[in-house]
Parts: structure tokens; C-alpha cells; sequence
């Protein structure tokens, strides 16, 4: 059931200035005299130690595309990984897919959806305006938007001042870009509506680093995903998996 629509609860840690306000996402058979030959194994069980075949058990008990540090940042709790992959360093297009836990195994819950990041790329040390999306592991708890809730069971703040105007970097236009959103808790308190603007970091590293409404070009510091992708993911979320996103390009991602 629909979380119902909040306005004004309490948000999580939080980069880049709020984007409303900055923004101007195969046996043999022996033959019977002969002693019974040794059975041999199928090929893929004498793959040297390391490979795929050997590996999926373990590899499932992973998040895929995850190195041992980022993993090392997703809460133990956490049984819902969104992972949005970019190629390298200064691309602002991506790949998001949500993976989920289930009996200790991770699987595609959701994706892979094709996003847009910050028009310069990524960055590990994220500041308001330098036009590029925080590098990171951060918790996605609170949602909201100009529309009403599509569905989602995570806290949902419809306002009005979701609203926005104006034309993005390519020129194409920006309205309807928050009528649904997800807060990325960098640089934010958690558990409040997406537009509250406390800034635990400080002004200077930037906030209100969102998953909206995809306008068709880069973001100043969001994630950005195609509408209808973005209902689906909505829904999809669910607050008792405590779910966080992990993104960067992909070499950051695989430490």
C-alpha cells in the first residue's frame, strides 16, 4: 500500500546545491570386459580455480559490479542495492539496476535503466557547482514530487514546489523533471522531505542530489532516469530493505 503523502517529516545525509534551485539519474558407456574407465568430468568442472563456473555461488552472494570496499559501505542491514554505473571519470550518461537480497542471494530486481549523471561526470570530492554527481554509497529513503505518489511505499511528500522551469544544458526543457523524485541522502538529514535544505556538511558540498525525471540531457549533480523507469523503481523500493544506491564509474565501483 502507497505510503501516505507526508510534507514537512524530518531526511539523510546528502552533494550539489538542491537541484530545483541549482538547476537552471555432454558419459561414455564402458565396454563390459574392460575395467570401468574413470568418469570423466564435464569441461567446465576442470576450469581452473577463479573462473566463472566456479564462482557463482560466491558471485551470488555478492552485488554485482561491487569491489570489496564499496561493498564494505553498504549497510548489513541493506537488502536493496541500486547501482548506477557510469563508464569513466567525465561520462554523464549511465546504467542503473537495482538488485535485491533474498535468502542471501542477490539478484535484478529492476533494470538496467540508461540514466543521465552531472554534465562533467563524477567526482569523490563532491562541491556545490562543480557540475558533477558525489562518487558514494548513500541511503535512498525519502521520495516526493509534484504528482502524487505512483505507488511507492517509501515516505512520499507531494508539493507543488516540486515545480520547475527553465531549459538544461542542451536546451531541452526542464518542466516536469521533479514531478517525482527520490532523495539521495548526501549531504542531507534523513527522514525529511526531499526539499528540506539543511545541510550537515555545509552549503559548500553542495545537497539536494536527487533521482528524478529524466529532461533528456545531463543534471547538475542528480541521477536522472526515464519516467516510467523511475515510477517502476517507486515501486519497487521498499523501506524495510533499508536501501541505499552506489554509484560511480565503474572502475570506483569494482575497489
Amino acid at each position: 500500500m502507497p505510503a501516505p503523502a507526508r510534507k514537512g517529516v524530518p531526511a539523510l545525509l546528502g552533494a550539489g546545491t538542491l537541484c530545483a534551485a541549482l538547476l537552471l539519474s555432454g558419459c561414455a558407456t564402458p565396454e563390459p570386459a574392460a575395467p570401468p574407465a574413470p568418469a570423466r568430468p564435464p569441461a567446465s568442472a576442470t576450469a581452473p580455480a577463479g573462473r566463472a563456473t566456479d564462482a557463482r555461488p560466491e558471485a551470488a552472494a555478492r552485488v554485482p559490479g561491487l569491489g570489496p570496499l564499496t561493498r564494505a559501505r553498504v549497510p548489513d542491514g541493506t537488502d536493496q542495492v541500486l547501482v548506477v554505473t557510469g563508464t569513466t571519470e567525465n561520462s554523464n550518461t549511465a546504467t542503473a539496476v537495482l538488485h535485491q537480497r533474498t535468502k542471501g542471494r542477490w539478484t535484478t530486481a529492476g533494470g538496467p535503466w540508461t540514466v543521465h549523471n552531472a554534465l562533467r561526470g563524477w567526482t569523490a570530492d563532491h562541491s556545490a557547482g562543480d557540475l558533477r554527481t558525489p562518487i558514494g554509497v548513500y541511503r535512498i529513503g525519502d521520495a516526493g514530487g509534484r504528482l502524487p505518489n505512483p505507488g511507492s511505499r517509501l515516505p512520499y511528500d507531494e508539493d507543488p514546489q516540486f515545480a520547475i522551469s527553465g531549459t538544461g544544458f542542451e536546451g531541452e526543457p526542464l518542466e516536469g523533471s521533479f514531478d517525482h523524485v527520490i532523495a539521495i541522502d548526501y549531504n542531507r538529514v534523513p527522514g525529511r522531505t526531499p526539499l528540506d535544505k539543511e545541510r550537515p556538511l555545509g552549503a559548500g558540498k553542495g545537497g539536494g542530489v536527487w533521482i528524478h525525471v529524466d529532461h533528456g540531457g545531463p543534471t547538475q549533480a542528480c541521477v536522472a532516469l526515464h519516467r516510467e523507469d523511475l515510477r517502476a523503481l517507486l515501486v519497487l523500493l521498499d523501506p524495510a530493505a533499508d536501501p541505499v544506491i552506489a554509484m560511480g564509474p565503474a572502475p570506483d565501483l569494482a575497489r
